[in-house]
């Protein structure tokens, strides 16, 4: 594009935004903290699932104060069933970090809120744009989708080594005078017109300027690299009962899921029954011998990576005293209590029939 066709291209697209927009409640706020917690959760997220949970959220903690200083556990209880749950974890760890360190003000400085837990190139750039009006350009998968097909690019989007092309593309159309207004437009364009499958390019405001739609290519773009096959596991859960009380254990805090709870357990050996595989993993992560009393329900879940599929026992305690390898906290609970706890999704999926085995 010239120079005259990339201030063409941003006027229409803008006022396009301003006219056709969804009316979304981060955008009816230039609190930076609104605005942060909306991006945090909206990666990897669809905006139906975060109205609910972006309400929830500030309606729990209204403000950095707030949230640096709730325990890690209520944070992610309010987080529960949103997933990707270390995105929870970094938001309280930066929270804390600028309360202490940062005068508790989300920093107006790219570098400096960069620096923060959790918090990448799409974050930074899409926080300092919006609410301090910084010139950066945003790049999501709706922005590379809109990117590749206006100047066909052969790049697969899902690959790392195209990031630097896609992120220079980016820069150059980004309007530097209004860039949250911009990087809004160009999110919201692929979002809502420019889709990954049936574009519809006939209400596109930048049709005009868009090589796939001139060349009748947009099926072809963007290119993707095809992904891997996806593992499924087979696991045994143990819900372990004791006087009236079941046995949770926390994960630890780094990695997968980190700081949750959950029904011991663990995958499936080869020429291995899944009671027996529940006995054996009750006992190597806890130190409890127990003996499976039913078939309580099967669960499948998928995460980014891999599915599982898990056989969930009811399991009576025999002896032993809890020592942990692996979890790093313990509870014996009443079912009652259950609630009080978050829990990963596919956890979740049993704990309705633990409450009716109980009933």
């Amino acid at each position: 594009m010239s120079p005259k066709e990339i201030a063409q291209f941003r006027n229409k697209l803008v006022a396009w935004f301003d006219a056709h927009h969804r009316k979304l409640p981060w955008r009816d706020t230039q609190n930076p903290y609104h605005i942060w917690v909306s991006e945090v959760m909206l990666q990897q997220t669809q905006v139906k699932k975060v109205l609910h949970y972006y309400r929830k959220f500030l309606d729990k903690f209204p403000d950095v104060h707030c949230l640096a200083e709730a325990d890690l556990q209520d944070v992610l209880k309010t987080w529960e069933g949103l997933g990707y749950y270390a995105r929870a974890r970094n938001l309280h760890k930066a929270a804390k970090v600028i309360v202490s360190n940062l005068g508790g003000k989300i920093p107006a400085d790219y570098a400096i809120f960069r620096n923060l837990p959790g918090v990448g190139d799409y974050i930074a750039a899409a926080v300092q744009s919006i609410a301090f009006h910084a010139p950066y350009a945003v790049v999501d998968g709706n922005v590379k989708r809109v990117v590749a097909r206006l100047f066909l690019i052969n790049s697969p989007i899902n690959a790392s080594s195209s990031s630097k092309t896609f992120q220079n593309m980016a820069d150059m159309l980004l309007d530097r005078d209004s860039p949250g207004a911009f990087n809004q437009s160009m999110m919201e364009l692929g979002a809502t017109v420019c889709r990954p499958k049936s574009p519809l390019c006939v209400v596109c405001p930048v049709k005009s300027v868009c090589c796939a739609f001139q060349s009748a290519r947009q099926k072809e773009f963007p290119i993707r690299l095809k992904p891997k096959p996806i593992p499924e596991y087979r696991l045994a859960v143990g819900v372990v009962r004791r006087n009236n009380r079941v046995l949770i254990t926390q994960r630890k805090f780094d990695g997968l899921l980190g700081g949750l709870w959950e029904f011991p357990g663990d995958k499936i050996r080869a020429q291995e029954t899944p009671e027996e595989a529940c006995i054996r993993q009750i006992k190597e992560h806890v130190n409890l011998a127990v003996e499976v009393t039913e078939y309580l329900t099967r669960i499948k879940h998928a995460f980014t990576h891999f599915k599982i599929v898990a056989d969930v026992f009811c399991c009576r305690y025999q002896s032993g005293e809890v020592a942990l390898n692996g979890p790093v906290d313990h509870r014996w609970i009443t079912v009652d209590e259950i609630d009080q706890f978050p829990f990963p999704r596919a956890h979740q999926q049993i704990i309705p029939s633990v409450k009716g085995n109980s009933a």
